[in-house]
């Protein structure tokens, strides 16, 4: 096992975590992208510097690991999964920095998977949806500053070993897209055939969460 301590956000980090997995195991066969931030309050409120907190965090991030693991990944016929959301899906309302990192992480990963069609690379995003962990909890507000409470309760989420174990398979049968939960997959349904109506059913949902920003 090997532990190195990284701030994806710095692509120095991103850069020194790959040559230590290279230094310890010599090659990478998977990399998963799976850091993240979120944030919670509404656009015209927001100091900007949080949208590019959230972008460097979660899509940057993505794009300098997997940059500086390709050689590794391209010579293993590896995979690279990046973990993004049904907020990658659907935009949601309160969300506007999150949901476009997603769509930016998920429009990357897309374009390197063609982009290695001939390569056998395997190219992969799984959409969890809503999953028990502290991402909430540290979600930064207006001002940029954790909100420190979920406004959901966490106990009836998916707990985080499941979506591993999800990842695990999706790695294994080298799945291109997997989206979870009943919801996650209505979610894309819906907006493919019924945007519109799912911009006002979403609204409702989010407008009707603890301290949501709509109220």
């Amino acid at each position: 096992m090997l532990v190195v301590k990284c701030d994806v956000s710095i692509e120095e980090d991103c850069k020194k975590l790959i040559d230590s997995a290279i230094q310890q195991f010599n090659t990478i066969n998977i990399l998963i992208n799976n850091a993240g931030i979120s944030m919670r309050a509404l656009f015209a409120d927001l100091d900007l510097s949080v949208l590019k907190q959230v972008m460097d965090i979660n899509f940057w991030g993505t794009v300098y690991c997997t940059k500086y693991a390709m050689p590794y990944l391209l010579k293993e016929k590896g995979s690279v999964i990046g973990v993004s959301s049904v907020a990658g899906i659907k935009g949601l309302p309160g969300r506007t920095g999150y949901s476009a990192s997603k769509f930016a992480m998920n429009g990357f990963m897309d374009s390197l998977r063609i982009e290695n069609i001939k390569t056998d690379l395997h190219v992969g995003v799984i959409c969890p949806g809503y999953t028990a962990s502290n991402i909430r909890n540290t979600a930064l507000n207006k001002d940029g500053k954790a909100q420190t409470e979920t406004p959901l309760d966490e106990s009836k989420l998916m707990p985080a070993e499941k979506v591993a174990e999800e990842i695990l398979k999706m790695i294994e049968k080298r799945k291109a897209e997997v989206v979870l939960t009943s919801q996650g997959k209505l979610t894309k349904f819906l907006n493919k055939f019924f945007p519109r109506f799912l911009d006002k059913m979403v609204y409702n949902v989010v407008s009707k969460e603890k301290d949501s920003p709509f109220k």
